[in-house]
């Protein structure tokens, strides 16, 4: 059983009567006695045990709540989530833990339920190991947190961690909550307008990580505290007495910067502690009605300016222009008493509630805000707040913000972030432009999906590719990014120069064929009679098979010797017989072999190599061919090659028929990616035969399974799987443990 020290018990007495006052009024009759026996009995069965650093779980959890209530102005909810959530399990399914959401749901309501959930999606997105040291990080954790109390909890929880490990043997755990703490959880309260927290998370990290420098700040501070505070007086007396004497009601204080704020002043400045003159602000603030708070301000501020000369390149006019976080105040700085700078802040009480206690300050004059920013969404949070724990208009508040962006992972945890609705294919060409040119699909969260699919923040992907993959003009139908637009227009644009470059090749091959010379000047005439109006569109459309080389050919005969063409044609009706050496044996000139047409001898071998350049070929997908297979190449019309396999079902037809245009190839380096090949499974419709088919499938690294049919008749079943495979080796063993499953009969390449 968890046992209490007396210093513990001590302290959740303290942090629970605290609670009691601040949240007596929001809680429900029987709340405080349901949390009673819930802790009681998670206690007495030892479900929560001490953490990494020996804390006590309950203990945090009370002291969690208390600044939660204390300083963010959380109720009942809040609390009551922060307190049940070490003691319950993620799901609806009963664990270790005494508690499921399903049963906190019926104790305490949807509002409890759906912060705890929040709590364990946001552990679930610590999981995937991320880079979190990143703005791009911050804003998934708050738009991936359903409700933002559960960013408010984990930042109160961060503070309570940070105030208690001083102590902790746990060294290496310590420094990672500090590196944390100083650039996670402090940018985000300073986000949410947390200054309190925000200072002291910074303090303490700087004490955790940079124990000498924060040591000899603190020390030198406490040195000069005597006379730190004499000059304060000195310069707030004459300060004071002007204020009154022109009307204004208004309090002073004097405050000195963190620890942390000087130590980052001493960096950049790269001067010594005694070297930082601005250790402390003055801060004057009005007591203002609403419509005379501008006036007064810059009133105070024209005093003060008459009695000490200012620094106008320092002056920071928040009060015209409030910052985007919702800061307002008038901050100048003056040569005060001594030759010493001095930085002077000037608001009023609302102001000053506003920057001090952030959630909990009065946004009444300023209303929600929607449809905006990071900044306004911040703002409304505040109003949200004030309204009452429910929290009504979160939900809105934060579609507001998130509606037009997303946040996801790749697989080494780097977070990258897209319009909303942006697909798989985004995300491959956000990652390089051959990527996306290669990309076939990609595993979302572990799930094979097309590259169609949309993406959703917290979704971790992993593309797959295909060297035999080519972009297509309809992929600009669904990319979401401009980015991804752009480089498919530019692939498509590179692929159809490239298309035309062989088609001009072609027909020059089979003008050379003919023995006759092609004229460029005639060329030009008979492309423009044709009715292209580019000479590139022109080849393309040969590329494209929308033209025959034989039908060009013939055109520009017509047009280069009228009276021939004529001549012949009337010899041919008239039924005069010709000469057979009039006749040219077409296609079947040595010229014409590709070994040839590449200048090599016909004996050569095309190597296919992933980096193979200068020379178009793909894969037929008649046979799927994959790296291993016995392959040879055959020259389309367009001039491309095709690489089929030696066992192709056609190439016993291509062979016979053209075998003029028939390559030997073979394959060369590694694997280029994965292709795209289907298995036939043959066997005995048993029970649970699939699954374990498709479980072995799943297990195996570096094969991704597209799709599966399968059919089943009188006991035998009979299923087509297609699988991206890297080369025959990875197939043979596939094949080989598939075999090995009780009950398959044959397994088969299709």
């Amino acid at each position: 059983m968890l046992s209490f020290t007396e210093t513990e018990k001590r302290k959740a007495l303290q942090a629970l009567q605290a609670l009691r006052q601040r949240v007596a009024d929001t809680l429900l009759p029987d709340d405080e006695e349901k949390l009673r026996m819930i802790l009681l009995d998670a206690a007495k069965k030892n479900v929560v045990t001490r953490d990494v650093f020996g804390l006590n779980p309950i203990l945090m959890a009370l002291q969690t709540a208390h600044i939660a209530v204390d300083e963010i102005g959380l109720r009942r909810d809040g609390v009551i989530a922060i307190l049940v959530q070490p003691l319950t399990v993620d799901g609806n399914d009963g664990g270790e833990a005494p508690l499921t959401l399903k049963s906190i749901e019926s104790l305490f309501g949807v509002g409890v339920a759906a912060i705890v959930r929040g709590l364990h999606k946001v552990q679930e997105l610590y999981k995937k190991t991320p880079v979190i040291e990143t703005e791009n990080f911050r804003n998934l954790l708050l738009s991936f947190a359903e409700d933002m109390r559960v960013i408010l909890i984990m930042i109160a929880d961060r503070v309570c961690i940070m105030r208690e490990i001083r102590d902790t043997e746990s060294t290496e755990a310590r420094r990672r909550v500090s590196e944390e703490a100083s650039y996670l959880y402090a940018p985000l309260a300073h986000k949410l307008g947390l200054y309190k927290l925000k200072s002291e998370l910074e303090d303490l990290s700087l004490k955790y990580l940079e124990h000498d420098a924060y040591y000899h700040i603190r020390e030198k501070l406490s040195a000069t505290k005597a006379a730190r505070d004499k000059y304060i007086d000195d310069f707030i007396g004459p300060v004071q007495e002007k204020l009154e004497k022109v009307g204004l009601r208004f309090h002073i204080k004097g405050r000195t910067k963190s620890i942390h704020s000087i130590w980052q002043k001493m960096k950049k400045q790269k001067c010594p502690f005694e070297g930082v003159y601005d250790l402390f602000a003055i801060r004057i603030i009005l007591d203002s009605k609403p419509e005379r708070e501008k006036m007064e301000c810059w009133q105070a501020y024209s005093v003060i300016t008459d009695m000490y000369q200012p620094n106008p390149k320092r002056l920071r006019d928040w009060l015209s222009v409030p910052k985007s976080n919702g800061y307002e105040s008038l901050h100048i700085t003056v040569l005060g008493p001594g030759n010493k700078w001095v930085e002077v802040q000037i608001r009023t009480e609302r102001m000053d509630e506003i920057a001090e206690k952030g959630l909990a300050a009065h946004w009444r004059y300023k209303g929600v805000k929607s449809g905006g920013g990071m900044d306004e969404w911040l703002a409304a949070i505040r109003t949200a707040l004030e309204a009452g724990d429910g929290m009504q208009a979160m939900d809105s508040l934060r579609g507001d913000l998130y509606e037009d962006e997303v946040y996801v992972f790749t697989p080494k945890g780097e977070i990258r972030k897209f319009p909303a609705g942006s697909t798989v294919l985004d995300f491959a060409y956000h990652i390089h432009s051959r990527i996306g040119n290669q990309c076939v699909g990609a595993k979302v969260n572990g799930r094979n999906v097309s590259m169609r699919e949309k993406l959703h923040s917290g979704d971790t992907v992993e593309i797959t590719t295909s060297t035999s993959q080519k972009p297509k003009r309809e992929w600009l139908t669904f990319v979401k990014s401009s980015h991804a637009r752009s480089k498919i227009r530019l692939a498509l644009k590179e692929s159809q120069a490239k298309d035309g470059l062989y088609a001009k090749e072609l027909l020059e091959r089979r003008f050379k064929n003919r023995k006759v010379e092609m004229d460029e000047s005639l060329m030009q005439q008979l492309i423009k009679k044709m009715g292209y109006k580019e000479v590139s569109d022109f080849y393309v459309a040969i590329a494209n098979e929308q033209l025959d080389t034989l039908t060009v050919i013939e055109r520009y005969l017509e047009l280069k010797n009228p009276a021939s063409v004529a001549s012949a044609s009337a010899s041919s009706e008239s039924g005069v017989p010709r000469s057979a050496a009039e006749f040219v044996l077409r296609d079947t000139d040595v010229s014409a072999s590709p070994a040839n047409a590449m200048g090599k001898p016909s004996t050569d071998v095309l190597v296919i190599d992933r980096n193979l350049k200068g020379l178009d070929y793909s894969l037929a997908r008649c046979c799927n061919p994959i790296y291993g297979d016995d392959v040879f190449g055959f020259i389309t019309v367009a001039g491309g090659i095709k690489i089929h396999r030696q066992d192709c079902p056609n190439a016993c037809e291509l062979r016979r028929r053209f075998g003029y245009r028939i390559v030997k190839a073979r394959w060369s380096g590694k694997s280029g990616g994965q292709y795209a090949i289907t298995l036939q499974v043959v066997g005995n419709d048993d029970i649970g035969i699939v699954n374990n088919i498709t479980s072995i499938i799943s297990k195996e690294e570096h094969i991704t399974m597209r799709s599966i049919q399968i059919d089943s008749n009188d006991g035998i079943f009979r299923g087509t799987i297609t699988v991206l495979i890297d080369d025959t080796n990875r197939l043979s063993s596939l094949a080989k443990k598939i075999r090995n499953v009780k009950g398959v009969k044959a397994v088969s390449r299709l």
